[in-house]
């Protein structure tokens, strides 16, 4: 299992080993140990799984403290835009995306630290999503932002017709609206 670092600091992409054989391939895509010693405040305690079709855009969510959550996300089958939101007031990246491709291919994860908002876009016909967080689901404490704000200037890769959001994420706040989180450099304590 590769970490690796990307332009905005915290936010990782995971490579994991694949082992491919005539039978098909293996490979671990979470070890408790490998996560503990590089991040160990991270304890998950729950996985959701989301099945979407071409189009569906989920997001950008988050969840304010203290029900905040660091995410782990990958796709099983298909491929999504995984988009990852600096919502930390003061960041030297606060209102900075960060994007990459999550498919069944590459198996690449994406570690989204508390802080930030998340949101996908489905790409392939559908896709099967799963993430692990560290905290559990609080609908009091749950926000988003609009995914389409201008001054976040985010390219979905798919002309907005295109696009396919729940009533709930069309009726999102801007940015500048939202509630948001105050920076600190403890990402996952």
């Amino acid at each position: 299992m590769k970490f690796i670092s990307t332009p905005i600091n915290g936010i990782y992409i995971i490579e994991p080993n694949v082992i491919n054989d005539s039978r098909g391939y293996f490979f671990e895509n979470f070890k408790d140990d490998i996560f503990k010693n590089k991040f160990p405040f991270i304890n998950f305690c729950q996985e959701n799984e989301s099945k979407s079709s071409y189009g569906v855009l989920r997001g950008l969510h988050y969840q304010l403290p203290p029900f905040a959550q660091t995410k782990l996300v990958r796709v099983i089958s298909g491929s999504v835009l995984d988009v990852v939101l600096d919502i930390r007031v003061g960041s030297p990246t606060f209102a900075k995306h960060f994007s990459v491709i999550l498919n069944d291919e590459n198996k690449k994860q994406l570690l989204v630290p508390r802080g930030f908002a998340h949101g996908f876009v489905v790409l392939s016909k559908e896709a099967v999503f799963t993430y692990k967080v560290d905290n559990y689901y609080d609908k009091k404490s749950e926000r988003g932002i609009l995914f389409n704000d201008k001054k976040l200037n985010i390219n979905w890769r798919l002309e907005f017709e295109k696009i396919k959001v729940s009533k709930k994420d069309s009726i999102m706040p801007l940015l500048d609206d939202a509630d948001l989180f105050k920076y600190s450099d403890n990402l996952y304590e």
